[in-house]
């Protein structure tokens, strides 16, 4: 599992529509998980430690966001002939368990991490309310193991301006994670 950290921000790169099914047993649309000032899009899996390190924070900030008009969707986009532990039902245990407030979304074909250009887990792609790319960067300090209870909330202070302002922070640090797991051709 080599940590790999994704490409910095291009700023006001469009959001890339999706349609997929969660874990809900419904179809989601980029649409239907935008907020009236903004979203977040994180491409995230069960089994990765670099986002079981930080779930809940996670959990809490996305719950904050909602408040500021920030709407949150999870994709997981990994081989899951491979990675069993990332299926469908385990994706469904993971998120009932943990009381997910967001949905989270099977990217089977994996098309819409290509679309994002998404590299790894965790992965976050912050918009304003235009759907314009506003931050890609971590969501704290935390790496493999959680950061102090008192870091600071990088990710969910970025949105926080961007529900305010419509911008993100020119200073972003790049998020870290397990690399995703494509499917062989």
């Amino acid at each position: 599992m080599a940590a790999l950290q994704p490409p910095t921000c291009a700023f006001g790169s469009p959001a890339a529509d999706f349609s997929l099914p969660g874990v809900d047993g419904k179809s989601w649309c980029l649409a239907d998980c935008r907020g009236p000032r903004g979203l977040l899009v994180m491409f995230i899996c069960n089994h990765c430690p670099y986002v079981q390190a930080i779930i809940e924070r996670l959990i809490r900030d996305c719950r904050e966001l909602a408040q500021h008009g920030i709407g949150s969707v999870a994709i997981m986009s990994n081989d899951t002939t491979a990675y069993p532990e990332d299926s469908l039902p385990n994706m469904q245990r993971w998120a009932r368990e943990r009381n997910f407030p967001f949905p989270y979304l099977l990217d089977e074909t994996q098309d819409t991490a290509r679309a994002y250009g998404a590299v790894c887990t965790p992965d976050f792609f912050a918009y304003n309310a235009a759907l314009e790319l506003q931050y890609r960067g971590r969501l704290d300090a935390s790496g493999r193991h959680a950061a102090p209870a008192d870091a600071e909330r990088e990710l969910f202070l970025a949105l926080r301006d961007i529900a305010a302002h419509g911008r993100g922070p020119a200073r972003q640090n790049a998020s870290i994670g397990c690399s995703i797991k494509w499917r062989t051709p």
